[in-house]
Parts: C-alpha cells; sequence; structure tokens
C-alpha cells in the first residue's frame, strides 16, 4: 500500500504538465467607481510545466464576458506564472503567483481604454485518480485594473475558479 501511495505523487516524475480551464471568474472591484463588475461566463486555459522540487512556470490565458456593459464587452487576461509543486504524498498541492495583462475587448474599446496590468496569486489542490495522475481544482485571486485614456479607471480585482488535470511522466 504504501507502495502505491508514493508512487502515485509527483515525487517519481521528471516532468509535471497540467492543463486547466476556468469554471468562474467572480469580481470584487467596481467600474467607474461606483458600477459593481459582473461575469457573464468565462473560457479559456490555464497550462503549466515543472520538474519536481523545482519552481515551474505557466500561463493562463482567458476571456470573461462582462454583464450588464452597453455593448457586448469582454476582458482579456493573459498571466505568466511563477509556481511550486509541493512534495507531499496523496495530495498535489501547488502554490504560485504571477503577472501579466488584462485589455477590454469591444468595438472602439482601444480608443477609450489602455491594457491593464494584472498580477495574481493561486493555490491548486490536486488528488490522484490513477498512478502520475491527477484532477485538480485551483483558486486564483486576481488584481486587475484597466485605465481610462481620459483619466481614471476601472477595478477588474476578484476570483477565478478552475479545474484541470495534471500529467506526471
Amino acid at each position: 500500500a504504501t507502495s502505491l501511495i508514493l508512487f502515485s505523487t509527483q515525487a517519481f516524475a521528471l516532468i509535471n504538465f497540467s492543463v486547466g480551464v476556468p469554471l468562474s471568474h467572480t469580481f470584487t472591484g467596481k467600474y467607474a467607481s461606483e458600477n459593481e463588475v459582473k461575469s457573464d461566463g468565462v473560457s479559456g486555459y490555464f497550462i503549466q510545466v515543472g520538474i519536481p522540487i523545482l519552481p515551474g512556470i505557466g500561463m493562463d490565458s482567458y476571456k470573461t464576458k462582462l454583464k450588464d456593459w452597453s455593448e457586448p464587452t469582454d476582458l482579456e487576461t493573459s498571466i505568466y506564472n511563477l509556481y511550486y509543486l509541493l512534495p507531499i504524498p496523496i495530495i498535489n498541492l501547488t502554490l504560485g503567483a504571477g503577472v501579466g495583462s488584462t485589455k477590454l475587448n469591444c468595438s472602439g474599446c482601444d480608443l477609450v481604454y489602455d491594457k491593464g496590468s494584472a498580477t495574481q496569486v493561486y493555490a491548486s489542490l490536486g488528488f490522484p485518480i490513477i498512478p502520475l495522475f491527477d484532477l485538480h481544482l485551483s483558486y486564483r485571486s486576481v488584481s486587475s485594473k484597466v485605465k481610462i485614456k481620459s483619466g481614471g479607471e476601472h477595478d477588474f480585482g476578484g476570483n477565478v475558479m478552475g479545474l484541470g488535470i495534471g500529467f506526471n511522466f
């Protein structure tokens, strides 16, 4: 039993690779300092590649549809991550941080808004489903602001939940 438990951990793998998708994006910030930002769905991907014991790299790229805007508007987010997969038997716990950018996408958005900055911290909890494969849930706390060219900024900070699968080989 011990060999099965230890065999299913990332400690014996040479490379770990993870892919995931965002499930939900909730906002804690406000736009125009008054109005609440609401999500109308999110799509995209999360990718991570690393070597056990050393920090790994990753990229998040997702698009969130914004609700209650005068025209169809998306918030596009791209973040590059540095993460560490903790060597814990039975579960795979990943902690990470990242920096990147956000951009509002609509007709005329480029004339009104500048590209904004984004930072995040995240945690991912993986459960082995078969040896060297795991299913994981992730929680990302994102801080993001988009500047208005005429002055001011919109706060698009919030939380992103995701689901993914990891391969250790």
